[in-house]
């Protein structure tokens, strides 16, 4: 009979929200205080993950902090991101306004921001905080 268990956590992939250091803290603690339940990357850089996948969130001094699942991917223009994503992210007020003006920085920091641009929109769910590593 084959093991149903999940694979240990050191075993998986490691990730970090964000663009610095304090972001990628900022956002690690909205993971853990259950606010943050969704991201999104320009569809240019690709999809590091799919339904089903399990990752390492990492802090902004590189700990692991938690492990996530991805539980929904999807693409959509950055215009047509709706109050209900927006709210999902967890970011600010966790209003649309918020996180277009949020985004719209983050990704012209990148280079990449454009009203048109196509996104990697996933919801994620928290499996199991890491602590003390």
């Amino acid at each position: 009979m084959a093991d149903a268990s999940p694979p240990d956590w050191r075993q998986l992939e490691t990730f970090s929200f964000g663009d610095n250091p304090a972001l990628a803290d900022e956002l690690a603690e909205l993971v853990l205080r259950g606010l943050k339940r969704a991201t999104c990357w320009a569809a240019s850089q690709g999809s590091p993950t799919h339904v089903g996948k399990r990752m390492v969130m990492l802090d902004g001094s590189g700990r692991p902090r938690a492990v996530i699942e991805t539980v929904e991917l999807t693409q959509r223009c950055f215009g047509d991101v709706d109050q209900a994503f927006a709210f999902d992210e967890g970011e600010g007020d966790r209003s649309l306004a918020y996180w277009r003006a949020a985004h719209r920085r983050y990704f012209s920091r990148q280079g990449t921001f454009a009203p048109d641009m196509l996104l990697n929109c996933e919801r994620f769910r928290l499996v199991a905080r890491i602590d003390g590593e």
